[in-house]
């Protein structure tokens, strides 16, 4: 007998979910917790999914209180296998070109198809932000850009990395991310999806890194090609060293940010010589500039 937990919580709090698996350590068969938004009109207000292959005990809600800022709700699910139920609920997204699916769902014909797994890290291709970066590389590619040197920065599941590659499989690639885990995660759909891991063109090197600080970041500048899909407050701060990062006729792909806060992540970027050549639609639109 399965179950799920079921607790309201905001944005802030899903995106800390993947530093919450410790707080299952201890147990034999710990949750699998996944994240997402309901409803793409109210940004703030996630939930998270919580999947036990057992009845969850009172300290396991307890902690799980602490993750969110709802109440929990328990559902028995019956015999099915608690991760394929984690996971049936996602259903897949195409854009672009890209077809992205869990392992439950079939790939898709005369698409670029990723499994990812939902789970400990973001960037499934559920959220608006992962979907609209993937149409923004879509584009670039169709319009005749090309790229050699290519960081994605936040890589969460690896997912826009990979795509970054298999528009422009000869490029160097490299991912990071603040989270050890993301990392992780991206090594083992790096796998699950055949995507070469390395130094040499057509490969992908990761590291953990607190954003451009890290040696092999450096080592790799300057980069034509640099993706950050993380949180306006973040890109901000980081403008002036993703600026230092990019080669002279480099592009940027930035998202995580509300259309409210657009203006102000592209203001400084452009205010350090950038120019922005694209500004996606919607709640969360995805910003292209190039030097």
């Amino acid at each position: 007998m399965s179950y799920r937990v079921t607790l309201a919580c905001t944005r802030a709090q899903a995106e800390a979910l993947p530093d919450a698996d410790d707080s299952f350590a201890e147990r034999e068969s710990p949750p699998v917790l996944v994240a997402d938004e309901p409803d793409p009109a109210r940004p703030d207000d996630w939930l998270i999914h919580a999947y036990f292959e057992a009845e969850p005990t009172a300290d396991d809600l307890a902690l799980l209180r602490r993750l969110a800022s709802g109440e929990p709700h328990t559902e028995r699910l019956g015999e099915d296998d608690w991760v394929t139920r984690s996971q049936s609920g996602l259903e897949p997204i195409r854009a672009g070109r890209f077809f992205v699916h869990t392992p439950t769902h079939a790939p898709a014909e005369e698409a670029i198809n990723f499994e990812i797994d939902a789970g400990l890290a973001f960037g499934t291709g559920q959220h608006a932000t992962t979907a609209g970066c993937l149409e923004a590389l879509d584009r670039l590619e169709r319009e005749g850009n090309s790229f050699g040197n290519i960081a994605d920065i936040g890589t969460g599941t690896g997912l826009l990395a990979f795509a970054a590659m298999a528009l422009w499989p000869r490029a160097k690639s490299v991912a990071t991310d603040i989270d050890p885990v993301s990392i992780d995660v991206t090594r083992d759909n790096a796998a699950i999806n055949g995507v070469k891991l390395g130094h040499g063109a057509g490969e992908l090197l990761l590291a953990v890194a607190d954003g451009m600080d890290h040696p092999l970041l450096t080592a790799r500048a300057p980069y034509d090609l640099l993706i950050a899909n993380i949180l306006a407050g973040p890109l901000i701060e980081l403008a002036e060293s993703f600026v230092k990062a990019l080669a002279p006729i480099g592009t940027l792909v930035l998202a995580g940010l509300l259309d409210t806060q657009a203006k102000a992540v592209a203001e400084a970027y452009t205010t350090r010589g950038l120019t922005l050549v694209e500004r996606g639609p919607g709640e969360w639109p995805v910003l292209v500039l190039r030097a």
